[in-house]
């Protein structure tokens, strides 16, 4: 295994870096922190020193080999989409950043550029000391000098997915919001913002985290599982459950109502049993409901807050990925580097 084929860029010089790496297929457990050589920046690419990362589920998803042969990894993968940190080099072309900048954003890994749309964000992995990502991405941005490194990391994937559910959803003053999944980084960073446009948030959770959710803008707590779903929903909103087993959400939705999710594999009418509801999947890789650069400037407005449930550093990065996929958690899991 040469660095090119794990990399997809030019040999480093730098010398090696700690990462977070994935040798095979397998759980989160056989994970471990290795030394790998430092990506090195190619034409239009950016190389960022990273000083905090978020976890989400395609950490633990790719390296698993769910998706069989769909998805074809290199070893040792990193993991790691959501970052913060600052701009160490620049390839050819670049003329956005500088090195010294601070820049933050989502940036998947490159074995999935086929769906990263049509300016791609995609990276060596986040959860390393150095990465590499695109430049001529909506999903990267300069990070405001008021916004926390750890928020922004911690708001990149949630924060984005948050304004896109919200926009998406045309939510309107007075209507009721059942937010399923509210607990994680997505629900966190979505409910101040139902809350913010006059909403009544419902918000599933369990009873540890109903102050938590209450304090962000929720106005009635529910038990997560089912039964239990009120009915008369005007928008229900999913970001846990798998996208094929949502009857259950959509059945407490009042006639004409809307149901989004973010979670696949991606519903249909006939799955939902429903052919009376207005149903969305977001999923938007091509920034067009607002980039990176809006979820920074609505940080630092406040209607984006970060929630960090658990913090962990690079050292202990194959444990919080362990503990994002095996443990309850609320907000983000938190790297810093």
């Amino acid at each position: 295994m040469t660095a090119w084929s794990v990399y997809g860029g030019a040999l480093s010089n730098q010398g090696s870096m700690k990462a977070v790496v994935a040798t095979a297929y397998g759980p989160p457990e056989q994970y471990t922190v290795a030394e790998v050589p430092v990506p090195r920046p190619g034409p239009g690419q950016i190389q960022v020193r990273i000083a905090a990362a978020a976890i989400n589920p395609a950490d633990i998803v790719l390296p698993s080999g769910r998706f069989g042969d769909a998805v074809h990894l290199d070893f040792p993968h990193i993991p790691g989409n959501d970052f913060a940190g600052t701009v160490t080099e620049i390839g050819a072309g670049v003329t956005a950043y500088r090195i010294g900048d601070e820049v933050f954003g989502l940036a998947i890994p490159r074995v999935l550029r086929a769906m990263a749309g049509k300016r791609p964000s995609v990276s060596t992995g986040s959860l390393a000391e150095y990465a590499v990502v695109e430049a001529d991405t909506p999903l990267v941005a300069h990070r405001p000098a008021g916004l926390p490194v750890e928020d922004a990391a911690a708001l990149a994937t949630a924060g984005l997915t948050a304004r896109a559910v919200v926009q998406t959803a045309n939510i309107q003053p007075g209507e009721r919001v059942l937010v399923v999944g509210a607990t994680g980084g997505v629900g966190t960073a979505l409910i101040p913002l139902l809350a913010a446009a006059k909403t009544h948030v419902i918000a599933t959770a369990t009873d540890a985290d109903a102050d938590t959710l209450r304090h962000l803008g929720a106005a009635e707590i529910i038990e997560y599982r089912e039964p239990g779903y009120p009915a008369g929903i005007d928008v229900a909103i999913n970001a846990v459950l798998p996208g094929d087993g949502l009857s259950g959400l959509a059945a407490a939705l009042r006639p004409a109502g809307r149901l989004l999710t973010i979670t696949f594999p991606a519903p249909t009418l006939e799955s939902i049993g429903r052919d009376d509801v207005d149903l969305h999947v977001v999923l938007d890789m091509d920034a067009e409901l607002g980039g990176m650069r809006e979820v920074g400037e609505a940080a630092m407005r406040g209607e984006l807050r970060a929630t960090i449930g658990r913090r962990y550093r690079l050292e202990q990065g194959p444990q919080a990925c362990a503990d994002f996929a095996n443990l309850h958690t609320t907000g983000k899991l938190l790297i810093t580097i």
